[in-house]
């Protein structure tokens, strides 16, 4: 696991510049770092790496034969030993054992589409000195981040935006829309960031910059498609996937350093320790758990119980909230862009945990959108009924909720109702949207300051989602799968592995997920819906393949998702924090939010008249990040 950063001058290479943007990546790769300036000085490629495969030759940037093919490579390329072969037949030379270069042959071999020949997790930058062009990718999921910018006639690249802001002439202007969308979203989805002018590589597309023309070029590679197949028999299907996820896990174990793996005690993790004890002896396997003191979010037990069913060698550590305080500020200065999703701290300090044993650490990442897992997949099927129940019903049902005390326990039946009948207006995909993030789009009418609603002009943060009302998968009638490609192509991509990628690499920490192995991915989406989601129940098929492998109430029992008890610590330990950092000073001095509307929000938390944490988190994550960054 490594970064990347590189830039295209019309006459010149910055040098110094270069290595600047590079250092500001040695989180990423503090184990070495290397650099290529073309012979004509116009394009200059950095890397810091974090050594896990070839650890004697598989230093970066690395070249063809004759110099004039370059790649930096951040990521894993699993399938590098059977893309070797074949290239060696076909007469590529290789110098070094590493899976990099592989890319650089198989550009030679196949050009830009050597890209959908590998199978891993990466985002790359390949310079053709021949073309005088250069050619970026990103896996198809996104795993690996890759941003870009163009200031007057320089081209930037980088695995993170603090990189290119290290440039002196890129922008810290914010992008007004990106904020709205942040807010409405807890995350600035692909391909917008919150910087204006800066942009992110969207997962499975590639880009190519022509030095001659100056033209820049952006194209999606790759797609998942569902195109369910209702001659596929249940057993033998489940069958098929464990036979699949199991040769995913065997390829992610290949590292020349340790190796671990997170869990959690949860169906996810759970099959993929099961596998690993397979594929090798469970006492090497060391396993990384985080236990928590309040009993509704602490999922210590299980795993726990997990690591003695197959013996691995387990590590446990306690976090409590001044664990969490403390660590807060690691972690907005880690991180390029606000993002609310509060499970960020604990998969920092996770991380971090693991660091102390091993470089490289499997997770269960994937499984909750591959198989419908999330409690809004069953919740999308209860609006479909609830929509159709008579007005009076209806009525009756806000009434309740609206009666309810407000609980802080983690998925507590008052929020989920609320949060439930919040969605409703919506229509799909915007309803599963609104569920997942903290400001709907009315409520932002109330929220942002009246300079920034003059300069939004009624811009609708969640218009990026129409698109995908119209995918093949809706038009045929599936919801579910529809609903799957939605979480996929947004929840996934810009939060949960945003969220791992910057938690585990501030770490020097590399995180890789079986379960979203691109061709288990296509197995799945081939397979009929009512095998993920019965009764509304999600992932009934990966529960079925590991039948008599994992107990049968740790398969059954509902998901709890790895939260923190935000909610109560922003009424007690985050109070201060709040207060002061939310205060109607500061709010208006920033002049984004009406500070009326965001006490009022915080009032009404901390009396325990509502569950606001959800807002609240939002804008104090914003808040912090906007004063690391100077905003």
């Amino acid at each position: 696991m490594c970064g990347l950063a590189g830039c295209v001058a019309p006459r010149h290479v910055d040098e110094a510049l270069l290595r600047r943007l590079t250092d500001a990546l040695a989180h990423r790769g503090p184990d070495a770092e290397g650099f290529y300036v073309s012979p004509d000085r116009r394009v200059g490629l950095g890397h810091r790496r974090l050594s896990i495969i070839d650890l004697a030759t598989g230093q970066q940037p690395m070249s063809n034969e004759d110099g004039t093919v370059w790649v930096i490579l951040n990521g894993e390329i699993y399938n590098f030993p059977a893309l070797r072969t074949d290239l060696e037949r076909r007469g590529h030379r290789f110098a070094t054992t590493s899976d990099t270069e592989v890319i650089v042959h198989g550009y030679e071999e196949w050009g830009d589409d050597c890209v959908t020949r590998l199978n891993g997790m990466f985002a790359f930058a390949l310079y053709d000195q021949r073309a005088e062009r250069l050619f970026l990718a990103r896996d198809r999921f996104g795993k690996k981040p890759l941003h870009y910018t163009k200031v007057g006639d320089e081209f930037l690249f980088a695995s993170e935006i603090k990189s290119l802001l290290v440039h002196p002439r890129v922008s810290r202007a914010l992008d007004l829309p990106a904020l709205s969308r942040y807010l409405a979203y807890e995350y600035v989805p692909s391909p917008h960031s919150i910087f204006s002018g800066i942009t992110k590589l969207p997962p499975a597309h590639r880009l190519t910059y022509d030095l001659r023309t100056r033209d820049l070029q952006v194209s999606r590679y790759w797609d998942l498609e569902f195109r369910p197949d209702g001659s596929h028999d249940e057993r033998a299907a489940a069958g098929e996937l464990r036979r699949r996820l199991r040769e995913a896990v065997r390829c992610r174990l290949m590292s020349d350093v340790p190796l671990g793996v997170f869990l959690s005690g949860g169906v996810d993790s759970s099959a993929v320790v099961a596998l690993m004890a397979e594929l090798m002896p469970p006492r090497e396997i060391k396993t990384f758990t985080i236990a928590f003191r309040e009993k509704s979010f602490d999922e210590a037990p299980h795993a726990r119980r997990v690591a003695r069913l197959f013996g691995t060698d387990h590590h446990e550590q306690q976090f409590d909230v001044g664990a969490m305080l403390a660590a807060l500020p690691d972690v907005i200065g880690f991180l390029d862009e606000p993002l609310a999703d509060a499970s960020l701290l604990p998969t920092y300090l996770l991380s971090r945990f693991a660091r102390t044993g091993v470089t490289v650490a499997l997770g269960g990442d994937g499984g909750d959108e591959m198989f419908a897992g999330y409690p809004t997949f069953a919740a999308s099927r209860y609006a479909r009924w609830y929509e159709r129940a008579p007005a009076p019903v209806r009525a009756a049902v806000q009434r309740f909720a609206d009666s309810l005390p407000a609980s802080t326990r983690n998925f507590s039946f008052d929020f989920k109702l609320r949060q439930f009948l919040k969605g409703i207006p919506h229509p799909e995909p915007r309803r599963t949207q609104v569920w997942l993030g903290s400001f709907e789009p009315a409520e932002l009418d109330g929220l942002l300051s009246e300079e920034v609603k003059g300069q939004l002009q009624g811009f609708d943060p969640l218009g990026d989602l129409d698109w995908l009302s119209a995918t093949p998968a809706v038009a045929a009638g599936d919801w579910l799968a529809g609903l799957i490609y939605q979480y996929t192509a947004t929840y996934l991509t810009d939060d949960i592995l945003v969220k791992v990628d910057r938690a585990s690499m501030a770490c020097s920490l590399e995180v890789r997920a079986p379960l979203l192995d691109h061709t288990l991915a296509e197995f799945l989406a081939g397979l009929p819906s009512s095998f993920k989601l019965r009764r509304g129940a999600g992932k009934h098929l990966l529960k079925r393949a590991f039948v008599g492998t994992l107990p049968a109430d740790l398969l059954h029992r509902p998901k709890k998702g790895f939260g923190i008890p935000i909610a109560e610590w922003l009424k007690h330990e985050l109070s201060p924090l709040a207060r002061d950092t939310l205060a109607v000073e500061r709010i208006r001095m920033r002049g984004l939010f009406n500070p009326q509307r965001v006490q009022t929000l915080l009032q009404e938390h901390q009396a325990g008249r509502r569950n606001h944490r959800k807002q609240l988190w939002t804008l104090l994550v914003f808040e912090l990040w906007a004063e690391r960054f100077g905003l």
